[in-house]
């Protein structure tokens, strides 16, 4: 499920939030080639990415194997450093002048401060992970989307998908990027992303984009496998599905290990023909729906869904409702202010990084 949901995840992600030319940048790429009538291809590069960067992963496990125990036993009293000076680095690279660099630390910051207090909150990590997530990178993309009154642009009937050296090198990025994210805690796949556009050597031409969107796939789906095999390596969990495995098996051995390497491509190859198959067939009807309809139905079924958790687990039902609005509100500042949405995956940095300190619990 971990691996199909990193690779399907991009079609509604593509399809949905679809923004204006003039916001494109600030955005995924994929949209930049949805905007162009490339949506058949841009499925096809993300197909090609996640299949090609779990490859990767897996060829360079044995490398990892040999590493990755003693380096984290190093690095970890100093894991926090690595937090602060990525993080700074992204601020650097992601801004073009101090205005936005000064908005980017304040959302980064207020992110972080929500984060920090709701994972220490009595309500359950799970329903504040699902109320702040919703609001911060799902609703308010929609909302601002349906602001802008967007539209999918007629998608060509064919595509043209040439697997070049920019692409190759984009998939070997999104292995290596994805399993060093697997390895940092607090890290999203927009870090990620990052990183491997700098492996990548991605820049702003046509061709590194078609890269950049092969790598941010294979971050996705690497990160996805790397975090299971790292209870091997580690003895770590780096995702939800991962401790809950770590929960389930009390000692996650070899065998195990070669148990889920072949699940994973069992997955991910079939999650490659799904993915075609999937992204294809929206591709084609996507044009056909009312999009300001599909929009708010989806807007409508993940605010039931967070109620619903909420309920479920007995939480205090209007400080959750306050902390999904103010989530809300919050993941819509980036679009206004011009500033990439990267930096509201404070609330998950800003709490790692006060836990590795040894500030917090």
């Amino acid at each position: 499920m971990a691996i199909s949901h990193a690779l399907l995840e991009f079609i509604p992600s593509m399809f949905l939030g679809v923004p204006e030319e003039g916001t494109v940048l600030s955005v995924l790429p994929g949209h930049h080639l949805l905007l162009e009538g490339r949506g058949k291809e841009a499925i096809r590069l993300v197909a090609l990415g996640g299949f090609g960067a779990i490859l990767v992963t897996i060829i360079l496990l044995p490398l990892f194997a040999l590493v990755l125990p003693s380096l984290y036993g190093l690095l970890k009293p100093y894991i926090w450093i690595i937090l602060v000076i990525v993080v700074i680095y992204m601020f650097i690279r992601l801004n073009r002048d101090f205005n936005s660099l000064a908005w980017s630390v304040v959302i980064f910051l207020f992110s972080g401060i929500m984060g920090w207090i709701m994972l220490n909150s009595p309500i359950s990590s799970g329903v504040s992970l699902l109320c702040m997530f919703t609001g911060l990178f799902g609703v308010s993309t929609l909302i601002y989307s349906l602001s802008q009154k967007s539209v999918v642009p007629p998608q060509m009937s064919e595509h043209s998908l040439n697997v070049d050296g920019n692409i190759l090198r984009g998939i070997f990025a999104g292995g290596i990027a994805g399993s060093i994210l697997g390895f940092l805690p607090g890290m999203g796949p927009a870090q990620g992303s990052l990183l491997a556009q700098e492996i990548s050597g991605g820049g702003d031409s046509g061709e590194d984009k078609d890269s950049f969107l092969v790598a941010m796939s294979g971050v996705n789906v690497s990160d996805a496998l790397f975090s299971l095999i790292a209870i091997y390596l580690i003895g770590n969990p780096r995702s939800g599905i991962a401790v809950y495995i770590d929960k389930i098996i009390e000692v996650f051995n070899y065998q195990h290990l070669i148990m889920y390497i072949f699940v994973s491509i069992t997955a991910v190859s079939l999650s490659l023909i799904l993915c075609l198959k999937l992204g294809d067939l929206v591709s084609e009807y996507i044009q056909k729906l009312d999009y300001n309809r599909l929009s708010w139905m989806v807007i409508i079924f993940m605010s039931i869904i967070v109620l619903i958790f909420t309920l479920m687990e007995h939480a205090n039902l209007l400080f959750v409702l306050l902390v999904y609005i103010t989530s809300v509100a919050l993941g819509l500042l980036p679009h206004y202010l011009g500033v990439n949405k990267s930096n509201l995956m404070g609330v998950l940095v800003v709490p790692a990084i006060v836990i590795y300190v040894g500030i917090g619990t």
